[in-house]
């Protein structure tokens, strides 16, 4: 009998061995980021948003509307904590509106 066949490997362990091992984490990330900040904010903000990426906790959105860039300042803590809940792994320190 093979080794292959003596060994029961789920996929569910598999994928994030083969993500670390292939360096693809940070790229799979930002992915998941990009995809949470839009379901999260929603579509009416999700229109103004030209960019959004992560970097060491990091969060920096790019929005094309200084209007609403001032009014999401307010909420930033709330950003934050609403991102940070639907993330599971990433954790999300700050928030910098551009």
């Amino acid at each position: 009998m093979s080794k292959r066949d003596r060994e029961s490997n789920k996929l569910k362990d598999l994928i994030p061995q083969m993500l670390k091992e292939n360096k693809l984490k940070k790229g799979m990330d930002q992915i998941q980021v990009k995809e949470v900040w839009f379901e999260v904010m929603g579509q009416g903000v999700a229109n103004y948003t030209e960019s959004v990426s992560l970097k060491n906790g990091l969060l920096m959105v790019k929005l094309k509307s200084s209007a609403l860039r001032e009014e999401l300042n307010y909420g930033k803590n709330k950003i934050v904590s609403m991102m940070n809940e639907a993330l599971n792994q990433i954790e999300i320190k700050e928030v910098r509106l551009l």
